[in-house]
């Protein structure tokens, strides 16, 4: 029975999810959600996840996954092949650090549905950006001396984890937002190898169904 994977190609969220079902090498259908054009909040999408977000992981058998972090788990717990934690419980809690503070502390603050309302409260777009770009820096000036400090190839070590699934698309946001992500060199130096990584060229947003031009 196939998988449908709901997902926006360069929102951060299902960036997540496309990522670590590639690193499991796991076949899915996608459904385009246009989230600058509303679909998220429209009747058709609310009945497959009613809080109008994305990623829906839609299992066919009718489950609907949501929430990246919690589909990431439930991936981890049902596919442990390959891992994408690691053995020990120390380890688990330092990937699981890494992996929040991308997914609470940096991208709650500057996703699209913040982004509207910041202008609907009358903020300029150059204030947005500040707002946007203040958000990336504080959260990699939080997680750069963990890579740092844990880091091998990937972000913890030498194999991909669920803390490259939350960093990678971060990076590509901080890019969106010029960000000069080079003021990190240990995330940095992650994300220029997680590009030679076939899953992760697989799931970047400018290989998904529904991407723009640029």
């Amino acid at each position: 029975m196939a998988w449908t994977l709901h997902s926006a190609w360069r929102a951060t969220a299902p960036y997540r999810v496309r990522i670590g079902l590639a690193l499991k090498g796991v076949a899915y259908d996608y459904a385009a959600v246009d989230l600058l054009a509303g679909q998220q909040r429209e009747p058709a999408y609310r009945a497959v996840n009613p809080q109008g977000l994305t990623p829906a992981l839609d299992l066919g058998d009718g489950h609907v996954l949501t929430q990246s972090l919690a589909i990431l788990e439930w991936l981890e717990e049902t596919r442990p092949q390959p891992p994408i934690l690691p053995r020990s419980a120390m380890d688990r809690q330092t990937v699981r650090t890494m992996a929040t503070i991308v997914a609470c502390d940096i991208h709650p603050l500057n996703n699209t549905r913040v982004g509207r309302k910041l202008h609907k409260l009358g903020l300029s777009q150059e204030a947005i950006l500040e707002w946007t770009q203040g958000w990336i820096r504080d959260g990699f000036d939080a997680l750069e001396p963990l890579v740092a400090r844990h880091g091998g190839v990937f972000a913890f070590g030498d194999a991909p984890t669920i803390a490259d699934c939350c960093l990678i698309p971060q990076v590509y946001s901080a890019n969106r937002y010029q960000v000069d992500v080079s003021a990190w060199p240990a995330i940095a130096g992650v994300a220029a190898r997680a590009a030679q990584n076939p899953a992760f060229q697989a799931a970047h947003p400018n290989n998904q169904p529904d991407a723009k031009p640029a």
